[in-house]
C-alpha cells in the first residue's frame, strides 16, 4: 500500500463527454489530487444488455487517470442494478417491508437472494478483474456501494430458512431457541417460516415486534445475504487479484448491518463520514474508532465525506471555513490513511446535483471549497510517515449490534433508550479526559486493557462472563450498566437474577427496572469518592440491592429514593462497577472520570475545552493530534517534547500552544514502544 496518505475521491466521468476530463486532470493537479475512486455506478454503460458488454468508456478513464498519475480504486459497479436486468428478470427488485414489490428505481434496488443478481453481479465483476488486474496504478478493490436495504420476497424467505436450519440444525432445536409455545408458534414445517415484516411479526413498524427471537435472526440474516453478495464478488476478484486489497464503504453505525461479521471480510475498513450535524465531533470520533476497532486497530480508510454541504436533508448547511479540514485530520488522527471525499465534479441533475463537490458546475478553482482543498491536499504530504502507524488504547468500548438490535426492538421497559446516544453519551464522557478508546466485539481478547466499558450489554454470549471475571480478577475495572446482560443470543431472559450471569462478579441483584417519560427525571446523589455531587436520570432505574458491592450513587427520589443506583464490586486485584440509570453527561463524567483516574488513565489535556486529542504510534514515534472543535481559542502546554508536522514548529516539553478555531496540529515525539504511562498488562 502507498506510504501516503490516499487523497481524492469518488470520480465518475462516465457522465461527462470526454473533454471534461482535462480541464478535471488541471483541476486535480491544482488541489493535489492523487487518488481516484471509479467505476461504482458504471453498471448500465460497461453492460448495456446481458449478453454485451462495453468497456470502452472505462478503458478510456483507466488510461486517462493512468497518464495523468492518479491512484485508482477501481468499483465493481454493483450497487444499482441497470433497467434491463429488473424487466428480463422481475425478481431481482426487492419486496419492501409491507410486502410490496417494488417497480424499477433508485440504488440499492437489488434482491440479495435473486439468482440473476447474484449470477450477473458475480460476472460483471470478474470481468473487470480479469481486464483491469494488471494496472500498475490500482491501489484497491471497491466493490458495491454503501450496502444497505432488505428484500422480503420470496427468494429471500427461501434463503431465511436454508439460513436458520444452518445456525438451528433441526425445527425442535429452532422451537426452543425462540421460545414458540408462545402465542402458539411451534413450527412443525420448515415451510412454515417466513420474514419478520409488516406482515408477520411486526406492528408499529420495523421496531416493533411480537417475537424478539425471529425477528433478531431475521436481522442476522438480512446482514449476512449482503454478506455473501460481498463475498461472491471478492472470490471473484481474487480470481485474478491476489494482492489488491478489497474493500467495500461502509457507513459507520448503521444499524442493519453487522460490520463485526463483515469486517474479517475486508482487507481494509472503508467508511463513508456524513455527521448529522456541526456538533457531533464525539459521535464522530466514536465512528472512526468503530472503523478502525472492526479488523483489531488496523488503519481503515475515509472513502467518502462531503468537501462543503450534503444534499439529502431537509436542510443542509455549508461547513463552515476550515471545518473540512478539521474533519478531515480528525478521520486521520483516529486512524484513517486516506482522505476521500464525494464527488470530485458536481452531479448534472437528479438526487445529487446539489450535493457539493470538489469542481462545482461552472468548474471554478476559486470558490472557497476548492481553495480549501486545494490547501489541504498540498498540507498532507507532512503526514506520510503517520501512514500504518496504530493507535495504543487502554479503555476498551464494547460494541455489540446483536445487543443493539435486542434493547431497541425490545418491549419494555422503555423505548427512549437508545443504543448508540448511550454509546455517545459514555465515549464523550472517557474522551474528554483525553483518553484514547479502543472499540471491541463482546467476545474480544481483552488483554492490554485496564478499563472495558460495556453499556447495554442486553445480550451475553457463552463464555464472555467468565471473560469479564478474569479481567477484573487480574486488576481491570469493568463499568457496564442498566439492561445489560438480560438474555442469551436467542433474546431469551436468563432464568436467574438480574444482571444474569454478571450478578457475582458485580455484586447486586436488579429487583425491578423502573421506566418513566423523558420528561420525568430523577437523580442520583454522588458518593464523596465521586464528586459528591447530585446529577439527574433519567428513562430507566434500576431497583439495585447490593450482594456484597459498595455503594457509591444513591437515587434521591420516587419510592425508591436512598436506595443504590451506582455499585462498585471488589473482585481479585480489580472492580466491577455498575451504573443502573441513564445517568446524564455530568454525572457519567464523574463516574467514568473517577473510574480512569484511579487507573492513572486522565491525560495531561483532559477537560481543555473545545480540544480533542487523538494518538497514533509507529515503531519510533508518537503523533499527538490536537484538534480544536471550539469557537475560542485554544492554549495548552505541550506534555513531551515534538514537531508539528504542519508547521514545521519545534516544541519542548512545557511549551504553550494555541489553536484558532478548527485549527489542528500533529506533535511527532520520541515513542517509548509502549504506552508512556505504562499498562498494567502490557
Amino acid at each position: 500500500m502507498p506510504n501516503t496518505v490516499l487523497y481524492g475521491g469518488d470520480y465518475n466521468p462516465e457522465q461527462w463527454p470526454d473533454e471534461v476530463w482535462d480541464e478535471d486532470a488541471r483541476l486535480f493537479d491544482l488541489a493535489s489530487i492523487d487518488t481516484l475512486t471509479v467505476g461504482v455506478f458504471a453498471w448500465s454503460k460497461l453492460q448495456p444488455a446481458e449478453d454485451v458488454y462495453d468497456f470502452g468508456v472505462l478503458d478510456r478513464i483507466t488510461e486517462h487517470l493512468a497518464r495523468t498519475g492518479r491512484k485508482i480504486i477501481l468499483a465493481t459497479a454493483t450497487a444499482a442494478v441497470p433497467p434491463w436486468m429488473a424487466r428480463r428478470y422481475p425478481e431481482v427488485t426487492r419486496v419492501d417491508f409491507e410486502g410490496r414489490r417494488h417497480h424499477y428505481g433508485q440504488r440499492h434496488n437489488f434482491c440479495p437472494s435473486s439468482p440473476a443478481y447474484q449470477r450477473l453481479s458475480v460476472a460483471l465483476a470478474e470481468r473487470i478483474a480479469e481486464r483491469y488486474a494488471d494496472l500498475p496504478n490500482l491501489v484497491g478493490w471497491h466493490i458495491n456501494n454503501e450496502y444497505g436495504g432488505t428484500c422480503y420476497c420470496e427468494l429471500c424467505a427461501a434463503a431465511f430458512r436454508e439460513w436458520l436450519r444452518e445456525r438451528h440444525g433441526t425445527l425442535d432445536a429452532l422451537n426452543h431457541n425462540w421460545n414458540t409455545p408462545f402465542w402458539s408458534h411451534v413450527f412443525t414445517d420448515w415451510d412454515e417460516i417466513v420474514p419478520s415484516s409488516a406482515l408477520s411479526e411486526h406492528w408499529r413498524g420495523p421496531n416493533h415486534t411480537a417475537f424478539q427471537g425471529i425477528t433478531l435472526d431475521w436481522m442476522r440474516f438480512a446482514s449476512d445475504a449482503l454478506l455473501g453478495n460481498f463475498l461472491a464478488e471478492k472470490a471473484a476478484i481474487r480470481r485474478h487479484s491476489t494482492d489488491i486489497p478489497v474493500t467495500t464503504n461502509m457507513m459507520g453505525f448503521y444499524r442493519p448491518l453487522d460490520y463485526f461479521r463483515w469486517a474479517e471480510h475486508l482487507d481494509v475498513v472503508s467508511w463513508d463520514n456524513y455527521p448529522p450535524d456541526a456538533n457531533s465531533q464525539d459521535r464522530t470520533a466514536l465512528t472512526h474508532d468503530l472503523m478502525r476497532g472492526l479488523r483489531g486497530g488496523q488503519p481503515f480508510w475515509l472513502m467518502e465525506q462531503a468537501p462543503s454541504q450534503v444534499a439529502c436533508r431537509d436542510v443542509n448547511p455549508v461547513k463552515p471555513p476550515g471545518v473540512m479540514r478539521l474533519w478531515s485530520y480528525q478521520a486521520v488522527a483516529h486512524g484513517s490513511d486516506s482522505v476521500l471525499f464525494f464527488q470530485m465534479r458536481a452531479s448534472r441533475g437528479a438526487s445529487e446535483k446539489l450535493f457539493s463537490a470538489v469542481i462545482n458546475h461552472a468548474g471554478r478553482s476559486d470558490t472557497r471549497t476548492f481553495r480549501e482543498i486545494a490547501d489541504l491536499g498540498a498540507e498532507l504530504p507532512r503526514l506520510a510517515e503517520v501512514v500504518g502507524s496504530r493507535t495504543r488504547s487502554r479503555v476498551a468500548l464494547v460494541v455489540d449490534w446483536d445487543s443493539w438490535w435486542a434493547v431497541e426492538i425490545s418491549d419494555g421497559p422503555s423505548r427512549h433508550v437508545s443504543y448508540v446516544r448511550t454509546l455517545v453519551d459514555w465515549y464523550s464522557a472517557v474522551h474528554a479526559c483525553d483518553v484514547d478508546v479502543d472499540v471491541l466485539p463482546q467476545d474480544a481478547d481483552l488483554t492490554g486493557y485496564d478499563v472495558v466499558l460495556a453499556p447495554l450489554l442486553h445480550l451475553l454470549r457463552d463464555g464472555v462472563a467468565e471473560r469479564f471475571e478474569r479481567f477484573v480478577r487480574g486488576g481491570g475495572s469493568l463499568v457496564t450498566g442498566v439492561l445489560s446482560a438480560r438474555s442469551d443470543i436467542h433474546d431469551n431472559a436468563f432464568l436467574m437474577d438480574v444482571p444474569g450471569p454478571l450478578t457475582g462478579l458485580l455484586g447486586i441483584r436488579v429487583d425491578e427496572t423502573d421506566a418513566q417519560v423523558p420528561e420525568r427525571a430523577n437523580g442520583v446523589a454522588l458518593d464523596a469518592e465521586l464528586g459528591g455531587a447530585t446529577h439527574s436520570c433519567s428513562l430507566v432505574f434500576d431497583l439495585v440491592l447490593p450482594q456484597g458491592a459498595e455503594v457509591l450513587g444513591r437515587y434521591t427520589g420516587d419510592f425508591y429514593a436512598g436506595t443504590a443506583a451506582i455499585t462498585r464490586n471488589r473482585v481479585g486485584a480489580g472492580s466491577a462497577w455498575y451504573l443502573g440509570t441513564q445517568l446524564d453527561g455530568g454525572g457519567l463524567a464523574a463516574v467514568l472520570g473517577t473510574v480512569l483516574d484511579q487507573a492513572g488513565l486522565v491525560g495531561p489535556y483532559a477537560h481543555t475545552a473545545g480540544l480533542e486529542t487523538a494518538r497514533r504510534y509507529s515503531a519510533d514515534h508518537r503523533y499527538l493530534f490536537l484538534l480544536n472543535h471550539g469557537d475560542g481559542e485554544v492554549s495548552v502546554s505541550v506534555d513531551a517534547a515534538g514537531t508539528d508536522l504542519l508547521s514545521g514548529r519545534d516544541f519542548a516539553a512545557g511549551d504553550k500552544l494555541t489553536l484558532p478555531p478548527t485549527g489542528v496540529a500533529v506533535l511527532r515525539g520520541a515513542s517509548a514502544g509502549r504506552d508512556e504511562t505504562g499498562s498494567r498488562t502490557r
